[in-house]
């Protein structure tokens, strides 16, 4: 694994899209400590909350997935929306990486999220966000310009589809962008698809001979066994190894593709025929918001760098755990994912 990720070197562009967001995140011990500081300020009629600790950020799958991988030296072509003001702030985050990453984004309204980050305990957390989609909730083929980013997306080496959930128009978009990439690799991690599971039952399996990964974690994967009506042949507990495997390889097998599953515990890969799990590394999370695009981003470049799918996973966890438990919002460089993996395999 080591020398594999150490040789890559990829000879041509990924192409990432859609979305991009504002995320503002806010953390907060516990929800009943929020409920009690907003009834306080309710009952005198208003008032702030003072001391609350928030961060502003970029944010959006899309935007962060790019970010990752330019992080580990591949080069990236970024399509997105945003106005004047989100363009500029798109520009200096990614100036650093030079001509490595190629920015094209679409005049239009981006979203703006504001996240809660409640952590209960050092083993009970979560977060939960309030998002104006902007335009990113019509992001369709219209929004392309042939023949340049046709070409563009022709020639890329690999097609990386986020946020489906969000884009009334993401199945048209998925289409359209898998059948004029022929030769890329395509890669699709919906994001929460709670409200539109059927729907995006219905779309996997007419994609499913266009799309080599579908990746999503445990609330995804919760929504589309829902769906399929497999929640009566599967325990929907995914808090259990065995039943981590059984899930993802029912769900390969039901939609005929590959799938990567990435849950608190760990993550699965499964053929529909072979599955395999690999144990997250022990962490005490930071912060939430981000950790499953930069799973999303290490995944990509396992495959891109020929690793097997037990190095693939071991690689994709060491680099989400490393980013959740560190305060910044500055993902790892492959260097430091390494370091982890001999630390805890050697």
């Amino acid at each position: 694994m080591f020398e594999k990720l150490k040789r890559l070197r990829l000879d041509g562009t990924i192409v990432v899209l859609p979305d991009f967001f504002l995320d503002r995140i806010i953390k907060i011990n516990s929800k009943d400590e929020l409920f009690k500081m907003i009834d306080s300020k309710t009952t005198i009629g208003g008032g702030s909350i003072r001391g609350v600790s928030t961060f502003d950020i970029k944010g959006g799958n899309a935007v962060n997935v790019a970010y990752c991988l330019a992080k580990m030296g591949l080069s990236v072509t970024l399509f997105t929306v945003a106005d004047n003001i989100g363009t500029s702030i798109l520009q200096s985050i990614f100036s650093k990486f030079g001509n490595s990453v190629n920015l094209l984004v679409k005049n239009g309204k981006h979203g703006s999220t504001t996240s809660f980050e409640f952590h209960d305990s050092k083993e009970t957390y979560a977060n939960v966000m309030m998002s104006d989609i902007g335009d990113n909730k019509n992001f369709g083929p219209e929004m392309f310009s042939p023949p340049t980013d046709l070409e563009i997306i022709n020639s890329a080496k690999g097609v990386v589809l986020t946020n489906w959930g969000s884009n009334l128009k993401g199945t048209e978009l998925a289409h359209f962008l898998f059948s004029n990439s022929p030769k890329a690799f395509h890669f699709l991690d919906p994001a929460d698809i709670e409200t539109r599971k059927e729907e995006f039952k219905d779309t996997l399996k007419n994609l499913s001979s266009l799309l080599d990964v579908l990746s999503i974690n445990e609330n995804e994967c919760t929504s589309l066994l829902k769906a399929c009506n497999l929640d009566s042949r599967v325990s929907l507990d995914l808090n259990d190894i065995e039943n981590v495997k059984k899930v993802v390889k029912t769900l390969s097998s039901e939609f005929g593709l590959k799938i990567d599953l990435h849950t608190r515990i760990g993550a699965a890969w499964s053929d529909g025929e072979d599955v395999l799990f690999v144990n997250s590394f022990y962490t005490v999370p930071k912060k939430l918001t981000g950790s499953g695009d930069c799973w999303d981003a290490a995944d990509l470049v396992g495959y891109f760098a020929g690793l097997d799918a037990t190095e693939r996973l071991l690689f994709s966890n060491a680099y989400a755990s490393l980013y959740v438990g560190s305060t910044e919002f500055e993902p790892p460089s492959i260097a430091e994912a390494l370091d982890l993996v001999r630390d805890n395999y050697e």
